[in-house]
């Protein structure tokens, strides 16, 4: 099975081409410009060198967020628009899911995050059991203190991965101690090749039921709903 794995959730661009599991080639940049130029090129690129030809993809994973709204539109669109045109299935996976593959060697709760401003975070919890991923704490978007008394309940060590855990990093040692584990820069960036894994055994979505897994509106929306609400009140 020919897979192209697509994460612009983030900062991180991330395209990846697997064969039954096997990374053919891939591609993470960890810069902050425009995913919207950079993705098509990236994926053009590699088909190129590995010398595969758009019609013998058979499978499109992305990274459905959450993450930033710009980032995870874009993937989406290019994911979903590349598999209706060529009729092959696409699967969407949680990029909090994909980040926490960097911690699969670990035995106990794995804790991927991405900053959401104003102390808040994506995050949630995973273990690998008989080489499984398993979400042991739902995804949800909140106070970084409120999940971290969550897991200080939990009294189990916990491994936190994060293109942003410089700024949560003291707060994390402060509240956990020795329970916090924060592993060198590296494993805090999201790997193509785990997201390809991941989707690899999934079923596949209609494509026009894949949508982002934002797990909050986006501020505009949700400014817009409330003055709804505030003016059918006055109504």
């Amino acid at each position: 099975m020919n897979i192209l794995a697509i994460d612009t959730s983030n900062q991180v661009l991330g395209v990846s081409l697997l064969n039954n599991g096997e990374i053919l080639a891939e591609l993470t940049t960890n810069i902050k410009k425009n995913h919207s130029v950079r993705l098509m090129p990236a994926v053009e690129s590699l088909m190129q060198q590995v010398s595969m030809q758009p019609e013998e993809l058979d499978r499109i994973v992305v990274a459905k967020g959450p993450g930033s709204y710009t980032g995870v539109r874009i993937g989406l669109s290019t994911a979903k628009t590349m598999a209706w045109a060529l009729e092959i299935p696409v699967v969407g996976v949680s990029s909090l899911e994909v980040l926490a593959y960097q911690g699969k060697f670990f035995s106990g709760i794995i804790c991927p995050f991405f900053d959401a401003r104003r102390g808040l975070v994506f995050t949630g919890g995973y273990q690998f059991n008989d080489n499984k991923i398993e979400k042991v704490i739902e995804e949800e978007n909140l106070l970084m203190t409120s999940m971290l008394d969550k897991l200080k309940k939990q009294g189990e060590k916990v491994v936190f991965l994060s293109p942003d855990i410089e700024q949560f990093k003291e707060l994390i040692k402060e509240e956990l101690g020795d329970l916090a584990i924060i592993p060198e820069p590296i494993y805090h960036l999201p790997k193509a090749s785990h997201l390809g894994l991941v989707g690899m055994n999934l079923e596949p979505e209609a494509i026009h039921e894949l949508v982002p897994n934002y797990l909050r509106l986006a501020e505009a929306e949700a400014n817009w709903q409330k003055s709804q609400k505030e003016r059918q009140v006055n109504e």
